[in-house]
């Protein structure tokens, strides 16, 4: 049975990389997207997780692909959520551009009665997404009515930045979700891409290519500093696809150079990974109103 202890349920989907604590902290909801690995069928977080995912993925020669949440699913939650007395269901979820999650849960909302379901396209992904829902659940814990919720998460995705560092393009590329990278096909043979996933767009665009990870590793985070002002309050995350010692070493210079107001490290979920790889680095951030 789900539960919240709010008015209104906040709903967000696996690919938020939030941590699960913080996420419980919060009163978020988060449904699992689907992994299908061979004749597999493994949700998100619940049945693999990311450690368990970034294992098999080096040594599993079936490549696994990703599926979106289904109708059923959300159709479930709906039902439950209005039986727990819910009146108001505000959902966040991963740009449709990436995935038909927001088309589910669109059809499973015609299909409940007696609550009102609200659904945002964060226009991203991965913590671009994450730190939308944080907002909204701020705004909510605040006091803040659907609309000041919504307007909270609007507010960070017109200053969300998100910069990832891969180790190659192929996995990118086997998932049909390269978008604007595709240009680097051919051209990033032992090169290291840095992508960026414009959530005024809600697609993946190229920034550059590096021959080493020292050097991706570096640029990434100058080309992130050009983007989120260092002096000024931020909110950032560094997302890691099983990568944790690059990634710590990330977040101490984050802790060593920024105005942090909030600091994130966390792993890339399974359904992310399978389209950005082992390896993978990111930053992800915007500025506050000083």
């Amino acid at each position: 049975m789900t539960t919240t202890d709010h008015r209104v349920a906040l709903v967000t989907d696996s690919t938020c990389d939030i941590p699960r604590d913080i996420a419980r902290s919060h009163d978020i909801i988060i449904v699992p997207q689907m992994l299908i690995w061979g004749t597999e069928e493994l949700r998100d977080h619940i049945d693999i997780s990311p450690k368990e995912f970034y294992e098999r993925l080096t040594r599993d020669p079936v490549h696994p692909s990703s599926s979106q949440t289904d109708i059923r699913t959300f159709r479930q939650l709906f039902e439950e959520l209005r039986d727990a007395g819910i009146q108001e269901i505000l959902l966040i979820l991963l740009s449709d551009q990436f995935s038909g999650t927001i088309s589910s849960a669109r059809q499973a909302s015609e299909l409940v009665q007696g609550v009102t379901v609200h659904i945002v396209n964060s226009m991203t992904a991965s913590m671009g997404l994450g730190f939308q829902v944080l907002a909204a659940a701020r705004a909510r814990a605040a006091g803040g009515t659907v609309a000041d919720m919504i307007a909270a998460a609007e507010a960070v995705r017109e200053r969300i930045h998100l910069l990832l560092s891969v180790e190659t393009l192929e996995y990118l590329h086997r998932g049909g979700r390269i978008g604007g990278a595709a240009k680097l096909i051919g051209t990033a043979l032992q090169l290291k891409p840095m992508l960026e996933v414009n959530a005024r767009l809600g697609r993946v665009e190229p920034v550059e290519r590096t021959r080493t990870r020292r050097r991706a590793i570096q640029r990434l985070y100058e080309v992130f500093c050009e983007r989120v002002d260092p002096a000024r309050p931020a909110r950032i995350a560094v997302m890691h696809g099983n990568a944790l010692e690059d990634a710590e070493a990330l977040a101490e210079r984050v802790r060593n150079d920024y105005n942090l107001i909030e600091l994130i490290v966390t792993s890339t979920s399974p359904v992310i990974g399978v389209h950005t790889g082992p390896g993978a680095l990111g930053l992800c951030g915007y500025n506050e109103p000083d």
